[in-house]
């Protein structure tokens, strides 16, 4: 060992300190391992117990999510991702992750290995990703860094999804001046695989060989779990080592080489090389089965020369996995690697000690045992003071009352339609692939996206959504508010609701007031997986998105899978013909908090988080499934950013038609169409078909009112000409990208 520790520091509390290790974890290290760990174990420590690996600050409250259901395959945390049964024996694999500090630093490279390795989550499991989504925040589009993080970001997603081969069918994108300095990056896949075709995570079997397949391992990414776990400071530019670099076209070999090589039946596990590389991968795998693991670094191969053994082990080198092979069937496994020309060597074997011991051209470099170093196992688990944020007192201030109605109403539509925020996203889409694959179908625009499974009549809805404008001004309510949208936008589809992912971006732990919104949002996001019965199958914590300036807005993405029986009867969200009938199921209120126009129009920053209520919400939605379900809709879809009025102009601009309604006296105008109270949904049925719809929703006790109907092609409010079609088409799909050019 003493050769393999020439001219490494000597492991002391202050290397430790420097790793990003307390006093409090180095001694409890010691006392682990029963002496001084050498420098090369203190790293994998460092990197497994840091954050992003660990949980340790978070895995206490994440036990308390709703995490079992009938559809479930496997349980939270189990394998690489969540798996779903979504019939006709098909399963859906899914995950969703950040990328955020990453991007901010490099936001090309960042976004882009983004994508690729939660790709690689998915077809470790030996399902094929059908589709990506993603959900990205950024700072103000006057700044000339967001228009610079902005174009690396969505170059980066377009560039690697469209090579590999997978196409991107749904995101958001929200720009708020709390990203300016650190943008959030969340990338989702969505796999498909056959009932009892898929590959564990773990390393069964010991005497079973141990291989490294795909790309050479060089220094790219060293520490990069160390790195998202800790505030973007000013000096973040000199952590660019940190970030890793892509190659789409090895990960698209990778994929189709690791699922002919399961079908073999010789693979028994398989996990991604991300966070923490070969570190995680191996401890992480051997302490799901409960085994351990020889490896031996001098048989890695390598881009640079000369690397050191902690160098290999923590290296997040992209496009790598880790194999466990049956004994006596590597050859079958090396034939069909070589056969796509991807580098497979084997580096181990699995063994019955529980303990990872790694080698050095023979010489014992690290030796500790796996359970040590997971979630789970030996990793600590802390539960950080909080209390509620000061900024609160702030939100009860607001009075609607004391907030002049405008007089032009259409003047300021035609402003609401064209913030960043409210616009088309159309350059941004148009940079990504949505049809490779054939999977996507795009002859609907539905408020989900929905995908075609092979063989099979039935479809897969998926989204993504988090308002963490309302999360920030009610952390309960808001994580609530995401996961009840999300199930909104797949009922809306004609899809059933199945289950959650979630990645969780939050600000400082150690922060009071950031911990208490982590809390109150993981408690607000069970009680509505409960309520909506969507557990949740696993997904991502991102803590440290803080710079000098602040935290960022508290940012629970939800990432929602739902089946239809029948994809090809998806719910439009688009007006259909023209005389349709438009009702809102629902109930308008006086509610104008947190809503776009409250802040970017009327300039408040602070008021309470927009009208809703659970119960009210679940029976909206179910009265929407049964109209669905009983054919009486002709479009459907759901009420949010912007309100009544965004809802009926996107609508009507995807459906190329106009409308004709008529605003409530009993409310006030800017509130009843700018206003985004919860729980509403806007559907269309066709004249023939208002009686039967009638009769059914009055025996379904929800709220509903009729707002007017579908016209030819001019906007109408209040017997008020508001304009043309395409006046409104110019001004909301046409204005991010002139931002854009204008700088």
């Amino acid at each position: 060992m003493a050769v393999a520790q020439q001219k490494l520091p000597e492991p002391s509390l202050q290397t430790a300190e420097e790793l990003g290790l307390s006093a409090e974890e180095f001694e409890r290290i010691r006392q682990l391992m029963g002496r001084m760990p050498n420098f090369t174990e203190l790293s994998m420590f460092s990197a497994m117990w840091s954050e992003h690996c660990s949980y340790k600050n978070s895995i206490l409250w994440l036990k308390t999510l709703p995490r079992e259901g009938e559809s479930l395959l496997t349980k939270a945390g189990d394998e690489n991702a969540g798996l779903v049964d979504i019939g006709d024996g098909w399963a859906c694999a899914f995950k969703i992750e950040s990328h955020n500090h990453p991007s901010a630093i490099e936001p090309y490279q960042g976004a882009a290995t983004g994508v690729g390795g939660i790709h690689r989550d998915i077809f470790t499991m030996g399902a094929r990703p059908i589709a990506a989504l993603n959900s990205l925040r950024f700072g103000l589009l006057t700044e000339a860094r967001t228009r610079f993080l902005l174009r690396g970001v969505v170059k980066g997603i377009g560039d690697y999804g469209n090579a590999f081969g997978v196409p991107t069918v749904a995101g958001e994108v929200y720009f708020e001046p709390c990203y300016h300095t650190n943008p959030l990056v969340n990338a989702m896949s969505v796999g498909i695989v056959r009932i009892g075709q898929t590959v564990s995570a773990a390393a069964k079997g010991p005497g079973n060989a141990v291989f490294i397949v795909g790309s050479a391992t060089g220094k790219d990414g060293i520490h990069g779990a160390s790195f998202a776990s800790q505030d973007i400071g000013a000096d973040a530019h000199e952590d660019l080592p940190s970030v890793q670099v892509g190659d789409p076209f090895a990960e698209k070999l990778l994929l189709e080489a690791s699922l002919e090589a399961i079908q073999t039946g010789a693979i028994l596990g398989m996990q991604d090389m991300g966070a923490a590389g070969i570190t995680c991968s191996t401890c992480e795998m051997s302490a799901r089965a409960g085994t351990g693991m020889d490896i031996h670094l001098d048989r890695v191969p390598l881009r640079q020369a000369n690397m050191l053994p902690w160098e290999i082990l923590l290296s997040e080198s992209q496009e790598r996995m880790l194999l466990v092979v049956h004994s006596g069937r590597e050859d079958e496994v090396l034939r069909i690697y070589e056969k796509w020309d991807v580098p497979c060597v084997k580096i181990g074997e699995v063994t019955d000690s529980g303990r990872v011991r790694c080698f050095m051209h023979g010489d014992l470099v690290a030796d500790l045992h796996a359970s040590w170093l997971v979630v789970g196992g030996g990793a600590p688990q802390y539960e950080r003071p909080y209390h509620p944020a000061a900024y609160r007192e702030k939100q009860q201030l607001f009075r609607l009352d004391a907030l002049p109605v405008p007089d032009d109403l259409r003047a300021v539509a035609m402003q609401l339609a064209a913030l960043p925020n409210m616009a088309s996203k159309r350059w941004i889409r148009e940079q990504y692939d949505d049809m490779v694959g054939l999977a996507h179908s795009k002859q609907k625009v539905c408020d989900a996206a929905v995908l075609r499974l092979p063989d099979s009549r039935r479809g897969l809805a998926v989204t993504v959504d988090c308002n963490a404008r309302y999360v920030y001004a009610d952390p309960y309510l808001g994580a609530q508010i995401a996961v009840a949208e999300a199930a909104r936008n797949l009922v809306c589809s004609g899809a059933r609701p199945l289950a959650i992912t979630n990645c969780l971006n939050f600000g400082n732990p150690y922060d009071p007031e950031v911990y208490w919104q982590f809390v109150e949002a993981v408690r607000g996001m069970g009680d509505a997986c409960r309520a909506f019965r969507t557990p949740v199958t696993g997904g991502n914590v991102s803590f440290y998105n803080q710079s000098e300036s602040g935290p960022v807005f508290p940012t629970p993405t939800i990432g929602m899978i739902g089946v239809l029986e029948d994809a090809e009867r998806s719910v439009p969200a688009a007006f259909q013909c023209q005389n349709d009938l438009i009702y809102l199921i629902g109930e308008n209120r006086n509610d104008l908090n947190c809503s776009q126009y409250l802040s970017a129009i009327c300039g408040v920053e602070h008021s309470p988080a927009p009208y809703f209520d659970l119960e009210q919400e679940l029976r909206v939605q179910q009265a929407v499934a049964t109209l669905i379900r009983k054919d009486l809709l002709a479009s459907a879809h759901d009420v949010s950013e912007g309100g009544l009025f965004a809802c009926l102009l996107e609508s009507a601009l995807w459906g190329n038609k106009g409308f004709d309604v008529s605003t409530d006296p009993e409310l006030r105008p800017d509130a009843f169409l700018f206003g985004e109270a919860q729980g509403r949904i806007i559907v269309t049925v066709r004249p023939d078909k208002e009686n039967e719809f009638l009769r059914c929703i009055m025996d379904l006790h929800v709220e509903f009112s009729c707002l007017g109907q579908v016209t030819e092609e001019a906007l109408v409010i209040d017997q008020v000409h508001w304009g043309s079609l395409q006046e409104w088409r110019d001004a909301y799909e046409n204005s991010l990208q002139r931002l854009l050019e204008a700088s």
